[in-house]
């Protein structure tokens, strides 16, 4: 019997253990320097006398048709009343009038506001400000859900 050697093969492999290293030290840079980077943008928001956050609003009876008021992007307002086509063209004035009529009706009906997306926030603002001083009780937001 003849001795035969063994054959070797050769394997290409990439030494992963200074990118690890690499990773490590970049890792602590990010994390070091997170607190310090700042986020947000500088906004000058509309003003108001009243305000409600959301957790104010929660708990409302939803079993009856809501009213909804609607801001379009010229300022212009709208109501809808138990599910009823929208009135549009009404002024701050009468909008009131109507929706305090609608709660001495239904004062557990729930109010929503939904704005035009070109509405300018101040009309949307003085909207939902006008009302807290009427007299109602919660105003919601209505939004649009988005598109995945």
């Amino acid at each position: 019997m003849v001795y035969q050697p063994k054959k070797r093969k050769i394997t290409c492999e990439i030494n992963v253990v200074p990118y690890i290293d690499v990773m490590f030290v970049l890792l602590i840079v990010f994390m070091v320097t997170a607190p310090f980077i700042t986020q947000g943008v500088d906004v000058d928001l509309p003003a108001t006398s009243t305000a409600k956050t959301a957790a104010d609003l929660i708990g409302e009876n939803s079993n009856k048709s809501p009213i909804i008021v609607e801001v379009n992007q010229d300022g212009n307002l709208g109501l809808s009343v138990d599910d009823q086509d929208m009135v549009r063209g009404l002024g701050l004035n009468e909008l009131l009038t109507r929706v305090r009529a609608e709660l001495q009706l239904n004062p557990e009906s729930t109010v929503l506001v939904g704005g035009d997306a070109r509405a300018p926030y101040s009309y949307i603002i003085e909207t939902l400000d006008a009302l807290s001083q009427a007299g109602v009780g919660s105003v919601g937001l209505m939004t649009e859900p988005l598109e995945q």
